[in-house]
């Protein structure tokens, strides 16, 4: 899971480029996902080799949830978010994700909070320090803009008019992807039980997700210049989110939660705040505390 929160800070910061440069949310997810669908592919047929037969109508449905849950809905209001805010502010929201979660997996009893007993204990403790990490992560507000060169002689054309002005609606989306994401953990448990090859599930969702980020995307706007990439590092973030943020992250999140559960997996979520700014220190972006 630490890897995973590796990954996501890159996601992160790399995301912030995209967004900076314009591109259009929609089209960086579908082909982020068809990209992580061709990515898993080989290692489902290789490892999980005509496991995809034994999918039925009750695993599909669940399928359809995970991919719109954990990525359709989420990705969505983050990358909306991270273009509203920054890099470090995005990630501050992560340290949220546990509590959530937690709170639904004991109301789904996918976890037991039995007061009294060593774990009870544990749980409660860490759940109340997790609350006031938060707590305190939004007290410190860490703002800045990145001053990256994404071209000769140019900084990010967006960034900093977004700052400030949408502060208060990319605060708005980063709480539902809080949530969106808080649900996805358990939902993979529910998935799990019904169709546990990760692989395969990871190739379904990245397909589903595909599908799902086009038609929202067509809806919205069937501009070819929107859905136009670049060969600079609007391609490197797909890329990289691709064969990282979604075919690696989504098979070893799916590996976790099935050995060790939905509160377990997400308690990580707060490492990637640490290390987003550690990246967006060595980036360049200006860090200080409070207003």
């Amino acid at each position: 899971m630490i890897l995973v929160e590796l990954i996501n800070s890159g996601t992160i910061l790399l995301g912030k480029v995209a967004v900076d440069q314009g591109i259009f949310v929609f089209a960086l997810l579908c082909y982020r996902s068809s990209l992580g669908a061709i990515f898993t592919f080989p290692f489902a047929l290789l490892f999980e080799k005509n496991k995809w037969k034994q999918l039925n109508w009750a695993g599909f449905k669940w399928l359809l949830l995970n991919s719109f849950v954990g990525y359709t809905l989420p990705m969505a209001m983050y990358y909306y978010g991270l273009r509203d805010t920054t890099a470090t502010y995005t990630a501050i929201f992560s340290s949220l994700t546990p509590l959530v979660t937690f709170i639904l997996s004991v109301m789904f009893s996918m976890e037991k909070l039995v007061k009294g007993t060593k774990s009870g204990t544990a749980k409660d403790n860490w759940s109340t320090l997790v609350l006031r990490r938060s707590t305190i992560d939004q007290l410190l507000q860490c703002k800045g803009t990145i001053h990256l060169y994404y071209e000769r002689g140019g900084y990010p054309k967006t960034s900093e008019m977004a700052m400030g002005r949408h502060q208060l609606r990319g605060t708005t989306l980063l709480v539902g992807d809080c949530i969106s994401t808080a649900l996805w953990y358990p939902i993979q448990w529910k998935l799990h039980e019904l169709y546990p090859w990760k692989l395969w599930s990871t190739y379904f969702t990245c397909i589903l997700g595909g599908l799902q980020t086009l038609i929202i995307g067509l809806a919205i706007t069937r501009e070819p210049l929107a859905w136009k990439i670049g060969w600079n590092l609007q391609m490197l973030t797909i890329v990289y989110s691709a064969a990282l943020g979604m075919a690696m992250k989504y098979c070893l999140n799916i590996y976790v939660v099935s050995k060790r559960g939905p509160a377990y997996t997400s308690m990580f979520s707060s490492l990637s705040v640490i290390f987003t700014m550690l990246g967006a220190l060595l980036l360049g972006e200006k860090v200080t505390f409070g207003r």
